[in-house]
C-alpha cells in the first residue's frame, strides 16, 4: 500500500510560479513511474506530466510544455512539479499518482489515468488573472 500526500498548492497570479510536492510513504516508489494529473471544475481529470523511475524520461501535456517541470528525488520518495508562467486555465485540483507496474528498462512513460493505481488526495491550485 502506498500513501501519497501532495502539498504546495495555493493561489498565484497569472505569470507566477508554484512548486508542488508529492511525498510517498508505505513503500518505496523509486521503481515506479510517477505522474501528475489535474481536474478543473466540471471537467475530466487529465494527465499533466509523468516521470520514469530513474527520472531519465518525462512526458508533458502540450498545454504545459515549456512551463512545467517534473522531477523526483528517490532518496526522499518524493516527486515535484515546478509550475512557471501560470495561467488561469491551470486552475484545478492537482493529483499525484503511482503507476500500476514498474517500467524499468522500458522507454514507455504511462500517461493514462487507468495506468495509475495509487492517488493522493489532491491539492488546489488557483491562478488569478
Amino acid at each position: 500500500q502506498v500513501q501519497l500526500v501532495e502539498s504546495g498548492g495555493g493561489l498565484a497570479q497569472a505569470g507566477g510560479s508554484l512548486r508542488l510536492s508529492c511525498a510517498a510513504s508505505g513503500r518505496t516508489v523509486s521503481s515506479y513511474t510517477m505522474g501528475w494529473f489535474r481536474q478543473a471544475p466540471g471537467q475530466e481529470r487529465e494527465s499533466v506530466a509523468a516521470i520514469s523511475w530513474s527520472g531519465g524520461r518525462t512526458y508533458y501535456a502540450d498545454s504545459v510544455k515549456g512551463r512545467f517541470t517534473i522531477s523526483r528525488d528517490n532518496a526522499k520518495n518524493t516527486v515535484y512539479l515546478q509550475m512557471n508562467s501560470l495561467k488561469p486555465d491551470d486552475t484545478a485540483v492537482y493529483y499525484c499518482a503511482t503507476a500500476r507496474i514498474p517500467y524499468i528498462g522500458s522507454s514507455y512513460v504511462p500517461r493514462a489515468e487507468g495506468e495509475y493505481n495509487y492517488w493522493g488526495q489532491g491539492t488546489q491550485v488557483t491562478v488569478s488573472s
